[in-house]
């Protein structure tokens, strides 16, 4: 498949309009294609940027170029990282044509030249042209996901109010890994930071969370001394 007609697959699952009326439909065709050319997903996803993530995957799929365009979004969700302004720049409703070509240019320059095929490229003109550049970096953490799950790997997500030295980490890793949360896979650590938890940790593996922070602690203590008075 040329990369023409990836863009034309991925404007196909991500028709304009609203995602009620528009993509149920369409999310039922691709993925029946998709499973006969064997590009379906390796996990199902929500959400808008799910939908995208996973459109992507199949596009990137179907002209062998997974592992770049991995690479591409890696590169991307590194400048969400360096730039707190990016979100709101990409969600402005007042973006003119002119300028989300401009927008669209410079992540390119950010991706260099690991774009094989151009399928993200033609990704980020499907998100401009659709009004949808806002969800950029929830998509680039879906299609983390999707790459997680093809490799059979499992996020291994610890949130704490300040960042953790890599020797916690890897001793959290480690103690996860023979436990039966990490149901035998190998574990990708995500290491976040919200001070709002206040202190303590909260560890998520896979769809289970133990939730250890100084917050969730008072909350259960002020719901006690509610219910008793």
């Amino acid at each position: 498949m040329s990369s023409g007609q990836a863009r034309r697959t991925l404007v196909h699952f991500a028709a304009r309009g609203p995602a009620q009326r528009v993509f149920p439909a369409n999310v039922r065709g691709y993925a029946q294609a998709a499973a006969v050319q064997d590009t379906k997903p390796p996990v199902a996803l929500f959400g808008l940027d799910g939908t995208y993530a996973s459109a992507l995957y199949t596009a990137a799929a179907k002209t062998s170029s997974l592992d770049s365009t991995s690479k591409s979004l890696a590169a991307l969700a590194e400048v969400f990282k360096r730039d707190a302004k990016l979100p709101l720049i990409l969600n402005a409703p007042t973006l003119s044509p002119s300028d989300k070509s401009q927008i669209v240019q410079e992540l390119q320059r950010h991706m260099g030249a690991q774009d094989k095929g151009d399928t993200v490229k033609n990704f980020l003109k499907t998100l401009a042209d659709n009004n949808r550049l806002g969800i950029l970096q929830g998509v680039c953490d879906k299609f983390t996901t999707l790459m997680g799950a093809a490799r059979g790997e499992m996020d291994l997500t610890v949130t704490s109010a300040a960042k953790l030295d890599n020797k916690v980490l890897q001793r959290l890793e480690a103690a996860v890994a023979k436990s039966e949360y990490s149901q035998g896979k190998k574990l990708k650590v995500v290491s976040k930071i919200n001070p709002d938890i206040m202190g303590g940790l909260v560890v998520e593996v896979g769809d289970r969370t133990i939730d250890l922070s100084v917050s969730s602690k008072i909350a259960k203590m002020n719901k006690l001394l509610t219910d008793t008075l």
